[in-house]
């Protein structure tokens, strides 16, 4: 495995991240974090559900569709700790591994299209593919971390409200997407660095996504060949003739 190949590693965690960005904006869209179910004894009533999310809230009448209650200005009055730190950690988690999902973009576009032989008047602007892998992992290690730890703390923080109140709330689907997203993300960030470790020909400084000098170009051009250096092995004795008086 070189760095100069796109490898299918690499375009597997490309694929696996997209599909992490995807779930957790589905996970931050849908209005399923927390179910609040309320019962009633009057036979001719029916039970109501009510479903929490990030930014709205909908109840509904079991057996129906529609909501009977919505509030979309729910984002504004969240009184519940977990989902408000939600608000702002998933957000900044997408907003992370979009930048890691650039980086590994930009990482492969430079694999597969710009040459193997540096410009030297260029050599300060050329991108370090294996750098940026390894940032992209790094970053999404990050936005796996800051997914993960919240949506945790909503099963925990359910069960609070359920000894507090009553046993009347349940996490929802929102909860699974999250927690599964951050899964992706972390086998992401381990499909790039072990990609990276088994990468070969790192070239120096080997972290950074930008070279810092211009990478050795002595190895791809030929060394001088000087005339000396022809006849360093030769030795050549002129005789000198002198005529007799």
């Amino acid at each position: 495995m070189g760095c100069r190949d796109v490898h299918a590693a690499t375009v597997l965690a490309f694929l696996s991240g997209t599909a992490s960005v995807a779930g957790l904006l589905a996970a931050v869209l849908l209005p399923n974090w927390r179910q609040m179910r309320l019962y009633t004894f009057n036979k001719n009533e029916r039970n109501v559900t009510v479903y929490t999310g990030l930014w709205i809230k909908c109840a509904r009448f079991d057996g129906s569709r529609d909501c009977v209650i919505y509030d979309p200005q729910w984002y504004t009055a969240v009184d519940q700790l977990d989902l408000r730190v939600l608000q702002f950690a998933l957000p900044l988690s997408m907003l992370t591994a979009v930048s890691a999902l650039f980086l590994c973009l930009i990482g492969m576009c430079n694999t597969a299209f710009v040459s193997t032989v540096p410009n030297i008047k260029l050599a300060k602007c050329l991108v370090n593919s294996a750098g940026c892998h390894l940032v992209a992992g790094l970053l999404f290690l990050l936005a796996c971390a800051i997914c993960l730890t919240p949506s945790i703390w909503v099963i925990f923080y359910n069960n609070y409200l359920n000894r507090k109140y009553e046993p009347v709330f349940s996490f929802d689907i929102s909860v699974f997407i999250a927690i599964a997203s951050a899964g992706g993300l972390f086998f992401t960030s381990v499909l790039l660095c072990l990609w990276y470790c088994a990468c070969k020909s790192l070239p120096s400084p080997f972290w950074q996504p930008l070279y810092t000098h211009a990478p050795s170009m002595h190895s791809y051009a030929s060394q001088p060949y000087s005339a000396r250096s022809r006849l360093s092995a030769i030795e050549i004795d002129i005789p000198v003739v002198t005529r007799a008086s």
